[in-house]
């Protein structure tokens, strides 16, 4: 007996002394396995295809929509995923990570999430000379044969839990030429930025390159790529273009790039084929000439790309001529996509759609429409843009560690900055292939919330969260392996973000948000996009610590006509080579309040308050709030009344029965809130920015160490439904944690959110089997 009782006690201690530490009014989340159960009640698998692809090659519709074959609607909810891609994956300050991550088990555990489309991102040209393992000096005519292995190997894991790929296989700034390349002389070790618009070496290269991705056959799936319709989109190429300031690198005498001449001689053709004639040319320009011009070479120097942005226009040579030089610039990347997309149709047999780039421009008023012009002639227009605040120190670019400085901004505070505030080409589906709430920033549970409801409103057609490289969750640990006292930046895997992908996936994924007539369609004449003319209203210009100057966005510094909460009513749409005096818009003075403190979508169903900073939606199978409470801190929604004693939350009920809720007899719900490491620790500071200005934030005195400290949540639920009669909590996995106790009273359950969980499942009765719930999320 007495033996007995020491062992229990033991045993007691030794729970005790394994549970994680939990700062105050923050529980540990600790990142474990998902042992993928069969009774795991909050499973999206069945959402997905059988396999992705089985339908056939995704489409796009007369509207612009990605659909199946049949012209069913193929909604995605998508992800960066680089699992599988490095072998040195264990790394000495990975600690909690002691197995290489699994392909297949990484597939299922997005699929369980909602997720049905990841873009791999890779670099098939010919690896830098001297890397391990290949060739020391290879020829342009080889490929990275571990990238394509990676790339196939992904496609064949996705493809089994029903996720669609997209491929994403050149990045200029990581192609840095060879010694035996080929190219220039004194191209040597220069990236090759801009070269693929327009050196035939390069594109033939390149050509030969994805011709061996998608072409051979993939060992892991017997097809090739290419016919493989587990593809939907190719990416021709990352990041690159002539209209963003590396283009100065090419043209600025200074530099003498060894192919300056060849773009000048380029230009010089085409002026020639414009106007009949350099003369003709010249007295369109009012004959001005520039000090590189060579009639005897055929060469036109190039204007600093500076003299077509805002602070330049109007400022160099005379408007015609960079008029000229821009649509030089656009046509020229045009007629590569145009030429790339039918080699990859016609010679290579390809059935997946093709989107030509994803890249911004030097002056966001000026010249983004021309940059998405250059898209026009393949399948599908992208972007590549975050959101977050100043993140200032040392490798603040790819690491957060102590010494730092940052700011914690969030959209329902200042929506401008907002990823989704776009102008869509009609007719066209729209990509943002890299984005996500950036860390440090401290607001990122409302990522996934406003993603999901405005990406509905707007038709946005896929909003790809970057990035992640492990199986599942990812803890707190070191930015890359290697430096201590640090914390990984570019990742979407944390409680706040990973962890509210459900509720946002489903009601994306199953249409719960209606989408809006357009409240703005402009139709552009060509002509004034090459003469730099500003269109009723633009987008926000981005800021990427990797590329651009200083440490925040320069500001659009133009006031236009529309106001641009316009993105938050509804669709704002741009038709290029069009009729100004066809543009239409609708009465914003309807949607948008007099004070801009409130905006209102055109649907009825989406609201966000700017002065008290929050944002609702009111739908039928689906509702929530996300803001900061202390203004207001009960929510009065149509079917869900939502109480928060929350500094800050993101909150969703949604049908998991596609019932409307009030109907419903499986509901989830959802809330999110913020998490830090264990001990981290911060004060206040202020922030030089590159304005001039100064910002209040933060110093990272501490970055912490694992597991992640969430905030407690702190609301109740009141839900009118008359179906559903019990609740139960889940852990981080989505499985039965135990039971949650409801008061009913007449048509409505009230509960009080657990305060260290992410879901609630309410249903009407006890616990199923996993057989029904997957059969309930297809079937009303």
């Amino acid at each position: 007996m007495r033996l007995g009782v020491l062992m229990l006690l033991a045993s007691i201690g030794l729970a005790l002394q394994a549970q994680p530490p939990e700062e105050p009014g923050r529980w540990a989340f600790v990142v474990r396995d998902d042992p993928f159960r069969d009774d795991s009640l909050l499973d999206l698998r069945s959402l997905n295809d059988r396999l992705a692809g089985e339908r056939g090659f995704i489409k796009v519709d007369a509207d612009g929509n990605f659909v199946y074959p049949d012209g069913s609607p193929a909604r995605f909810w998508a992800v960066n995923s680089g699992v599988g891609q490095d072998s040195n994956w264990n790394r000495p300050r990975w600690t909690e990570i002691t197995r290489e991550p699994s392909l297949a088990r990484h597939a299922r555990f997005l699929a369980k999430r909602g997720v049905n489309l990841v873009r791999l991102h890779a670099f098939i040209n010919p690896p830098p000379d001297n890397t391990p393992d290949f060739a020391p000096f290879p020829t342009i005519d080889q490929v990275n044969t571990r990238e394509i292995d990676w790339i196939r190997r992904a496609v064949a894991a996705y493809k089994n839990e029903g996720i669609y790929v997209s491929i994403s296989p050149y990045w200029a700034t990581s192609a840095k030429a060879g010694k035996n390349w080929g190219l220039l002389a004194g191209m040597e070790g220069k990236d090759c930025q801009g070269l693929l618009f327009f050196d035939a070496t390069l594109q033939e290269a390149y050509k030969g390159w994805i011709r061996k991705l998608l072409t051979e056959p993939n060992s892991h799936t017997g097809i090739p790529l290419a016919q493989d319709p587990a593809v939907a989109v190719f990416h021709v190429q990352n990041e690159d273009s002539l209209l963003f300031w590396t283009v100065n690198n090419i043209t600025d005498a200074q530099n003498a790039h060894p192919y300056r001449a060849r773009l000048m001689g380029r230009f010089h053709e085409w002026a020639v084929a414009k106007d009949g004639s350099i003369d003709a040319a010249y007295t369109a320009w009012n004959n001005n000439v520039l000090g590189g011009d060579s009639r005897t070479l055929g060469l036109l120097e190039l204007s600093n790309i500076w003299f077509m942005t805002t602070d330049g226009a109007g400022k160099g040579p005379n408007a015609k001529r960079i008029a000229d030089q821009l649509q030089f610039y656009t046509e020229t990347m045009a007629n590569f996509n145009a030429d790339i997309t039918a080699f990859i149709r016609r010679d290579l047999g390809a059935g997946f759609l093709v989107n030509g780039g994803n890249w911004k421009t030097a002056d966001v008023n000026r010249l983004e429409d021309c940059e998405r012009a250059g898209y026009l002639p393949t399948d599908v227009i992208a972007v590549n843009r975050y959101y977050g605040g100043v993140h200032d120190g040392s490798d603040a670019s790819w690491a957060i560690k102590a010494g730092q400085k940052y700011t914690s901004p969030s959209i329902l505070t200042d929506p401008t900055p907002f990823p989704l505030s776009l102008r869509q080409p009609r007719g066209f589906p729209f990509m943002v292939t890299e984005t996500g709430w950036v860390p440090p920033t401290g607001y990122q549970a409302e990522g996934p919330f406003l993603v999901a409801v405005y990406q509905s409103l707007t038709g946005v057609d896929s909003f790809h969260w970057f990035s992640t490289g492990v199986e599942g969750f990812v803890p707190p640990q070191s930015a890359n392996g290697y430096l201590p006292n640090s914390l990984q930046k570019w990742t979407f895997a944390t409680p706040e973000v990973l962890g509210t992908f459900p509720a946002a996936a489903l009601l994306y994924r199953k249409g719960y948000v209606k989408k809006g007539e357009p409240v703005l369609v402009e139709e552009r004449a060509l002509a004034d996009m090459y003469a730099q003319r500003t269109p009723l209203v633009v987008e926000a210009a981005s800021f990427d610590p990797n590329r651009d100057a200083g440490n925040i966005a320069p500001s659009s510094g133009i006031q236009t006509p529309v106001d641009t909460l316009a993105f938050l009513a509804g669709p704002v749409e741009v038709v290029f080579d069009g009729v100004p005096g066809n543009t239409r818009m609708t009465d914003l003075s309807l949607l948008i309040r007099a004070d801009r403190k409130e905006v209102k979508s055109i649907t009825g169903e989406v609201t966000m308050n700017l002065d008290e900073n929050w944002c609702t939606l009111n739908a039928p199978k689906a509702q929530g709030v996300t803001g900061f409470f202390a203004k207001r801190n009960r929510f009065e929604l149509a079917d869900a009344t939502i109480e928060s004693a929350n500094e800050y939350a993101a909150a969703l009920v949604v049908a998991l029965d596609d019932r409307p809720i009030r109907q419903s007899r499986r509901i989830l719900v959802q809330v999110g809130t913020s998490s830090r490491p264990t001990g981290w620790q911060e004060k206040p500071a202020t922030i030089p920015v590159s304005s001039g200005d100064t910002l209040a934030g933060f110093e990272i005195l501490n970055a912490g160490t694992s597991p992640w400290q969430v905030v407690e949540a702190a609301m109740q639920f009141e839900i009118r439904n008359s179906e559903v009669t019990q609740a139960f909590v889940l852990d981080e996995n989505g499985d039965l944690r135990a039971p949650v106790t409801v008061t009913r009273t007449g048509d409505a359950v009230r509960f009080q959110f657990p305060h260290d969980a992410l879901y609630v499942v309410l249903q009407d009765g006890p616990v199923r089997s996993p057989g029904r719930v997957r059969r309930r999320l297809e079937q009303p």
